[in-house]
C-alpha cells in the first residue's frame, strides 16, 4: 500500500477507487423516496419531456423552490442511463468522488498528502456524509460549490495583491454563482455571513483590493445570469419574484411536519456524522495551532454560522445543516493528523465515546432485522398508529443473516479503536471508514429495500402499473410526488376535461395560472380538483390512493370503487 501511495497521484487514484466502489453500486436497488428524491427526479424528467430546461416544473407547473442546475445534471444523467433511480442518484455519486478529491487537494495544500488523505477518509467514512452521495437530493452538489467558494475566498484574503488574488476572487465568485443557480440565494447568504463574522473578528481590516472585489461580484453576476438573467429576459420578473418570496417564506414559516426544536440540527450532526463528529470534539476545546491561513478559524466560523442559521429557521429538515459536515470533518482530520504526528495523546474519553456510539449503532443494525422478523408478535400488537400497523403487516422476507451487518460493524469499531489507541492513525481510519462505508453499502442493498417495501412500496407498485396508460391518478389526503414520476404523467391535453375544469377554477379565483394563487388558495384549488375527479364527469380512467386510516372519505364516494388494500394504502377507481 505504501509503495502504491508513494507513486505520483497514488492517493488520488486510491480515493477514486474507494469512491466508485462504495458510491456507485446499488444506486438503483431501491425506489426513490418521497418527498425530496422523487420531487427532484420528477422535475428533471419533466425537463426532458417538455424540453423546457430553464423553468423547473412539477406536474408541468412552474416549481418555485429551486433553480435548475441540479436538474440539468439529473436530466443529463437520465438522457444517458434512462429515467431510473440510478440516473437520479448518479450525479451525487460523482460529486462524492469529486468532494473526496477536493478535500485531499485542499488538505495537501494546507499541510501534506497524508493530511489530505485523512481528511477525505474521515469525511467519506461517516454516516450521513456517506449516505448523501447515494441519494438524489440537491445538497451534496450545493454544499460542494459553497465550500469551494469559501476556500478560494480564504486564499484571496490571505494573499498580497496581484494576479493570484484576482484569480482566487474569480474562482470564489464562480463557485458561489454555481451554488446560487443550484439552490438559490442562501448560498450567497452563507458565504457573506461567514465572511462577515471573520471580518468582524479581525476588526474590519482591509483584506482585498477593489479590483478583486469587483472581479468577485462580476463573476457571481455572470454565472448566476445563466439562469436568473435568461429567465428575466424570456419570461419577465414574475418567476424570480415568486422564487425569492418562496425562499423567504421557507425560512420564516414552518413547512408542515418540519417544525422542530432549536437544538434539532445539533442532535442530527452529532449522531448522524458519527464517527467524525466525536473525533472533532477536542478541536472545539482548543484555540491555538490554527494552521495555514488560519483555516481552522474559518472552519469553526462556517460550522457555527450553518448551525445557528438553520436552528433559527422555522423549517427544519435533516439535510439543511449538511453544509456543517465539511468544516466539522476538517476539525476531525486536524485532530487525527496531530495524533499521526504524535504531537498529542489520544483522549481516552473520546475512545470511550466512539465505542459507546459504535455499540449503539451496531446494536441497532443487529436488532432491526430481528425485530422485523418477529414484527407480528413484538411490534404490530403494540402499535397505536393504525397506518404504521398496516404498513408493517406486509410480509418482509428476512433471510436470517442480516443481523451480522451489525456484528461486523461492532468488531470493526473495536479493531479501529485499538489501532487508534496505539496511534496507528491511518490504519485505524481505514478500518473505521471502510467498515462504516461497507456496512452502509450492504445495509442499503439488503435492508433498505425491505424497509421501503412497507413504507411506500405498495403505492409505488400501483403507480408503476399505470405507467404508459392515459389515465388520471392522484393521492387523497396526503402530499406525494410519486404518482408523477412512477406513472410517468404526461402534460394535460388542451381539450381534456381536467384541463377545462382547471381553467374554470382559475377564472373563479381571478388567476391566469396556478402559480398566481396565494398558498392558501393553492390548497383549496388542489382539493377542488380531487373532489371533481371523484364525483364529476371524467374523460379518462381515474385512480386514487389513500392511506388506510383515511378510507372513510373514499368509501363515502358512490362513484369510487374499492380495488384492494395492501400495507398502509388502499386503492380506488372511478366507476
Amino acid at each position: 500500500m505504501k509503495s502504491f501511495l508513494d507513486r505520483p497521484y497514488g492517493y488520488q487514484f486510491l480515493l477514486i477507487i474507494i469512491g466508485l466502489v462504495f458510491f456507485l453500486p446499488f444506486l438503483g436497488s431501491v425506489h426513490l423516496f418521497d418527498w425530496d428524491e422523487i420531487n427532484f427526479a420528477e422535475s428533471s424528467r419533466e425537463m426532458l419531456v417538455s424540453k423546457n430546461f430553464f423553468q423547473v416544473q412539477i406536474n408541468y407547473e412552474p416549481f418555485m423552490e429551486k433553480p435548475p442546475l441540479f436538474f440539468w445534471l439529473q436530466s443529463l444523467s437520465m438522457s444517458i442511463f434512462g429515467i431510473t433511480e440510478f440516473a437520479a442518484r448518479f450525479p451525487n455519486a460523482i460529486f462524492g468522488v469529486l468532494t473526496m478529491l477536493t478535500l485531499f487537494k485542499i488538505g495537501k495544500t494546507l499541510r501534506s498528502e497524508v493530511f489530505g488523505f485523512i481528511w477525505a477518509l474521515v469525511y467519506f467514512g461517516s454516516f450521513l456524509p456517506n449516505l448523501y452521495y447515494k441519494s438524489g437530493i440537491i445538497d451534496p452538489v450545493f454544499n460542494y460549490f459553497i465550500f469551494c467558494s469559501i476556500y478560494y475566498l480564504i486564499r484571496l484574503i490571505n494573499l498580497d495583491k496581484g494576479q493570484e488574488q484576482n484569480k482566487f476572487a474569480a474562482l470564489s465568485g464562480l463557485f458561489i454563482g454555481l451554488a446560487i443557480i443550484t439552490k438559490g440565494p442562501v448560498g450567497l447568504l452563507l458565504l457573506m455571513l461567514v465572511f462577515g463574522v471573520y471580518w468582524a473578528l479581525i476588526r474590519f481590516k482591509k483584506i482585498a483590493s477593489v479590483k478583486s472585489v469587483l472581479i468577485f461580484i462580476v463573476t457571481i453576476f455572470a454565472v448566476s445570469f445563466l439562469w436568473f438573467g435568461f429567465e428575466l429576459i424570456q419570461n419577465g420578473p414574475w418567476f424570480i419574484v415568486e422564487f425569492v418570496k418562496y425562499q423567504i417564506d421557507l425560512f420564516t414559516t414552518p413547512v408542515a411536519g418540519h417544525s422542530q426544536p432549536f437544538y434539532y440540527h445539533f442532535v442530527v450532526v452529532l449522531i448522524g456524522c458519527f464517527p467524525l463528529s466525536v473525533i472533532a470534539l477536542p478541536r472545539f476545546m482548543r484555540s491555538k495551532e490554527l494552521g495555514v491561513f488560519e483555516f481552522e478559524k474559518w472552519m469553526k466560523i462556517l460550522f457555527w454560522v450553518v448551525m445557528i442559521l438553520f436552528s433559527i429557521s422555522t423549517t427544519k429538515i435533516v439535510h439543511y445543516s449538511s453544509m456543517a459536515y465539511l468544516p466539522l470533518s476538517f476539525l476531525a482530520a486536524n485532530y487525527l493528523f496531530k495524533l499521526y504526528k504524535k504531537e498529542i495523546e489520544v483522549k481516552k474519553w473520546m475512545l470511550f465515546t466512539i465505542g459507546f456510539f459504535g455499540f449503539v449503532f451496531s446494536s441497532l443494525l443487529t436488532l432491526l432485522p430481528i425485530l422485523l422478523q418477529n414484527k407480528d408478535e413484538w411490534l404490530i400488537p403494540n402499535l397505536k398508529d393504525p397506518f404504521a400497523a398496516a404498513q408493517l403487516s406486509i410480509d418482509i422476507p428476512i433471510v436470517g443473516w442480516e443481523f451480522l451487518i451489525g456484528v461486523v460493524y461492532f468488531i470493526s469499531i473495536v479493531v479501529g479503536l485499538y489501532l487508534l489507541s496505539r496511534l496507528q492513525v491511518v490504519k485505524s481510519l481505514l478500518v473505521l471508514s471502510l467498515s462504516t462505508a461497507f456496512c452502509l453499502l450492504v445495509f442499503t442493498r439488503v435492508m433498505v429495500p425491505k424497509i421501503e417495501s412497507f413504507s411506500q412500496g405498495p403505492m409505488i407498485t400501483f403507480y408503476e402499473n399505470l405507467r404508459g396508460k392515459d389515465v388520471y391518478v392522484t393521492p387523497v389526503n396526503m402530499k406525494s410526488y410519486a404518482q408523477y414520476f412512477y406513472s410517468e404523467v404526461q402534460p394535460l391535453e388542451e381539450g381534456s376535461a381536467l384541463s377545462i375544469y382547471k381553467k374554470q377554477l382559475l377564472s373563479q379565483h381571478d388567476a391566469e395560472s396556478f402559480n398566481d394563487l396565494p398558498q392558501k388558495d393553492k390548497t383549496i384549488f388542489n382539493s377542488q380538483v380531487v373532489n371533481w375527479l371523484m364525483s364529476e364527469d371524467v374523460d379518462k380512467p381515474t385512480y386514487f390512493v389513500v392511506r388506510v386510516h383515511h378510507q372513510d372519505k373514499m368509501n363515502n364516494e358512490p362513484l369510487c370503487e374499492f380495488l384492494y388494500k395492501e400495507g398502509g394504502f388502499a386503492f380506488y377507481k372511478r366507476i
